[in-house]
């Protein structure tokens, strides 16, 4: 049975800003949601994928699968809910970035249950990717973190928490199932904007470097332009690695923070490095080449709209020409 990198959560449609005389005066519908775009960006590098999650019976719904299965991304794991719609995100920019409007209440994606989670799964997972908004509604969360806990240890366990502000309606909650996640992970993703709103006020590398006695291996701290930070623990102690960014004509954002995960997620796999070990062990100058991988992919989906990341060989001839 071939193993394969898997991405659980919400799979979505965004509503990507169409502007004119610098006003927002349409939207156009592309496919979305942060572990979709992941899982997308690990099939276009040639890894073997697939998701979990649930879309809705709706027009919606059936695109988002039709989008799946023409990007590679194996979908016997992502049902279908009846009498569920699919979430919509509409996304525009204030004050240079994104902005996200979320109508996802009992939305499909919100309703993946642990006992939705077949056994082939978990036989099948050589990687878990999962985070995002699905950590926040219905019974999402509590499927995410039955997979995590019961994978870690037999597969590589990568979390993006990717704190979305607008659409946390009980903190106190949020806090506690990321806080579970964190644990059970072996690889964790910060942005600024994210350690901004879980701890305001603090330190961002040194929050970063904390998190590594909560429960991942390796933490990684994206800075957009400025590159990647990664921190991990080994003999001689506390270790940073550096990925510097690139420097590109900016055209989106959207989906660099997942372009980055993927890149850095399909590095790793066509190292081997599919386990906790693993990732513990290899040498600082090939985890260091993985970042700067991953940066590029994030580089190169910046520099085109909407969350686009690319192939194989458009990162081959870009880092070449580097």
């Amino acid at each position: 049975m071939e193993r394969a990198l898997i991405c659980l959560g919400e799979i979505l449609i965004d509503f990507l800003p169409e502007e004119a005389g610098g006003e927002v005066v349409g939207f156009r519908m592309h496919p979305g949601g942060g572990p979709y775009n992941v899982a997308v960006g690990l099939a276009r590098l040639g890894q073997p994928t697939a998701f979990v999650g649930k879309v809705g019976a709706d027009f919606f719904g059936r695109r988002l699968r039709r989008a799946v299965r023409a990007e590679g991304i194996d979908d016997r794991f992502l049902a279908t809910a009846s009498g569920a719609p699919t979430t919509l995100a509409f996304v525009a920019h204030e004050n240079g970035e994104p902005a996200f409007t979320f109508y996802g209440d009992a939305a499909a994606d919100t309703l993946l249950a642990p006992n939705d989670l077949p056994e082939e799964l978990f036989a099948r997972a050589a990687l878990l990717h999962f985070g995002g908004i699905s950590l926040l509604r219905g019974t999402t969360p509590q499927a995410a973190l039955a997979a995590a806990e019961r994978l870690r240890g037999a597969a590589l366990v990568s979390l993006d928490i990717n704190v979305r502000p607008a659409v946390v309606a009980d903190e106190a909650a949020f806090r506690a199932t990321v806080a579970r996640a964190v644990a059970a992970c072996d690889m964790l993703k910060l942005s600024a904007a994210d350690v901004a709103w879980l701890a305001p006020g603090a330190d961002i590398a040194a929050y970063a470097a904390a998190q590594l006695d909560a429960g991942p291996a390796l933490v990684t701290l994206t800075q957009g332009a400025a590159g990647v930070v990664a921190l991990r623990r080994g003999p001689a102690g506390l270790e940073m690695l550096q990925a510097p960014g690139f420097s590109v004509q900016v055209a989106d954002t959207v989906g660099a923070g997942d372009a980055f995960s993927a890149g850095l997620l399909a590095a790793l796999a066509s190292r081997g490095a599919t386990t906790r070990e693993a990732v513990v062990a290899m040498p600082a100058e090939e985890l260091e080449a993985a970042l700067r991988f991953g940066a590029a992919v994030a580089a190169i989906t910046c520099s085109r709209p909407g969350a686009d990341p690319p192939r194989a060989a458009e990162v081959e001839a870009f880092l070449a020409a580097r």
